[in-house]
């Protein structure tokens, strides 16, 4: 909950005085908050309603399997059909949801950077830029003109793996609609150059005048529940409530009069989510560490890497629901309320404040996080106190979020409870709230939006004669993350990891479908059953998540401007197991 997120964020800083606090949020909408705040000046997942995508003409989804990670929200895209809109689906895997959609193009793993780049050079070549909306309302497109000038269709067709003429359908597509959605997820953003990736498609919405229109403009998709509020309280290692940066003198004294404690005696900046990981153990690392509801063995990158580093601590506690694969790992497991039993708020990826109230008592022994968080303060003589009542933490975050970028200040639980969620930036109790950002102009000093020329480098690890395929990770329908909650679930359909290839590529290993087949990459190995199926690329194998395993495989290169890991692609070979 934002209550807890901010919590912790405080707790990190006054009563431990440490800069090291980071969230597994970092390894989701990183890449796409980087790009949205350097773009827009503010980071909202959708700037817009979510119901907004039904009314427009053209939608288009990039690295989201929406039908499987979000399929309440897969609705919206069937609505949006019914009304005459088109949808396009880019993912090298054809997914559920590429049967929902009118254009499915298959890049890749990598390749969606250069997709965008190959979009952008068509639109300057058929004179189909909104050039007065460009002029009026955004900066930087001369340098993205020149830049996207190299980016032939023929070239991106090489780099990309997307024929010519689909990458003109899609753009006649794009060109041929008065309102135009661009959405990206994790299969963009989870790569050593997300953020790029990200920029270069909001380049493309800018450039067709998309941003701030009815029923138009860039968003990000949100990977899990709260991934919105939870980076925008301060439990981010570069952020104090409200969007507000740690490294900002008058963000920290305005946080510092709300908590009642001096801004200089704020930590700076900490290490990101992987960094910190990585630093566990060693001499200039933390030897201890507070994990708070993350399963961190089975979602981390390098994740054997990882484990030993947190092997190597003195002090391992986890605060967790469930006995998961990390809190089997812990000298110490705190069991924490889940969801029915605790009250408070959560931001969707609309930027809605939402509500969630408590359904029923906890069972006996069981303390909410908030108290955890007050019981430790208090035992390490923290300075001041931590309430462990929702309402209250909700109130004071209003007050330290008041005038940053997300603010709150005029948000309550009684109004959320009256007017079904509100909508930040809400700055007093007067305020309607706002569901929709951009309509006038961007959060940034001169209200312009910011183009931004980016090139594309492809994959940190490039396939080779060793390891000559692509591999890529995700989700299945029927479980979620690291799968500690739903893999108890016994109504679920749970076979475990497999291997998704391809059909020329399981004739060339001799293998058929249920064998097993081992993928190795430079950081491991990982066997399981193979799945052989006509919907992904034949130079690619798909392994779920879900599982302890492939994230073992993945690699821990960073992104630099978001250090989102690149999760998405590596270098991977494939053998019938012995």
């Amino acid at each position: 909950t934002n209550e807890k997120a901010y919590q912790l964020g405080k707790f990190a800083r006054v009563a431990l005085g440490t800069s090291q606090i980071d969230y597994n949020g970092r390894w989701c909408m990183s890449s796409a908050a980087s790009a949205s705040t350097r773009a827009f000046g503010v980071d909202r997942g959708l700037p817009f309603p979510l119901a907004d995508v039904e009314h427009a003409d053209v939608v288009v989804l990039v690295g989201s399997n929406l039908a499987e990670t979000m399929p309440p929200a897969a609705r919206h895209l069937d609505r949006c059909r019914d009304a005459g809109g088109r949808v396009v689906v880019i993912d090298p895997r054809h997914t559920p949801t590429a049967d929902r959609a009118d254009l499915v193009l298959q890049p890749v793993p990598g390749g969606d950077l250069a997709l965008a780049l190959g979009v952008l050079h068509l639109l300057v070549a058929g004179g189909h830029v909104d050039e007065e909306y460009v002029a009026t309302r955004t900066t930087g497109w001369e340098s993205v003109r020149d830049a996207v000038a190299a980016w032939w269709p023929e070239r991106v067709e090489r780099v990309s793996g997307v024929a010519v003429a689909e990458l003109r359908a899609l753009v006649d597509l794009l060109v041929g609609a008065e309102r135009a959605m661009v959405l990206t997820a994790r299969g963009a953003e989870q790569h050593a150059q997300g953020s790029d990736t990200v920029l270069a498609w909001i380049d493309v919405a800018l450039a067709l005048g998309m941003p701030g229109r009815p029923s138009s403009g860039y968003g990000c998709l949100t990977g899990q529940g709260n991934g919105q509020g939870g980076r925008e309280h301060g439990q981010k290692a570069d952020q104090l409530p409200g969007y507000r940066m740690i490294d900002d003198p008058a963000a920290r004294a305005h946080v510092a009069r709300v908590w009642g404690v001096d801004a200089d005696s704020l930590p700076g900046k900490g290490r990101s989510a992987y960094e910190l990981l990585d630093a566990l153990g060693t001499p200039a690392g933390p030897r201890a560490m507070l994990v708070h509801g993350s399963n961190i063995v089975v979602s981390a990158p390098r994740a054997s890497h990882v484990q030993q580093r947190l092997e190597s601590l003195d002090l391992l506690v986890v605060c967790d629901l469930v006995m998961s694969e990390t809190a089997a790992l812990a000298d110490v497991v705190l069991p924490v309320t889940q969801w029915s039993e605790e009250t408070g708020t959560m931001t969707n990826l609309e930027g809605r404040v939402v509500l969630r109230e408590q359904a029923r008592p906890a069972p006996e022994g069981v303390r909410s996080d908030l108290d955890v968080i007050a019981g430790l303060a208090e035992r390490l003589g923290s300075p001041i106190d931590f309430s462990t009542d929702p309402e209250e933490v909700f109130a004071e975050l209003g007050r330290a979020s008041s005038g940053g970028k997300a603010d709150y200040a005029g948000i309550t639980y009684g109004r959320i409870r009256e007017e079904g969620g509100v909508f930040w930036p809400c700055p007093d109790p007067a305020h309607p709230g706002t569901p929709r950002l951009f309509a006038d102009s961007f959060a940034t000093p001169d209200g312009r939006a910011r183009f931004h020329a980016v090139d594309h480098r492809g994959p940190a690890e490039p396939v080779d004669d060793d390891y000559p395929l692509h591999l890529t990770t995700g989700r299945v329908l029927a479980q979620y993350q690291s799968g500690a909650q739903t893999r108890r679930i016994a109504a679920l359909p749970d076979d475990g990891a497999f291997v998704e290839v391809h059909p020329l590529l399981a004739a060339r290993l001799g293998v058929a479908d249920g064998m097993a087949v081992t993928v190795t990459t430079r950081r491991g190995a990982l066997t399981a059953p193979v799945r052989v199926v006509t919907t992904i690329r034949s130079d690619t194998v798909f392994v779920p998540f879900h599982w302890l395993g492939v994230n073992r495989l993945v690699n821990d290169a960073l992104d630099p401007a978001s250090r989102m890991p690149e999760f998405k692609v590596c270098a991977a070979r494939l053998e019938a197991a012995s």
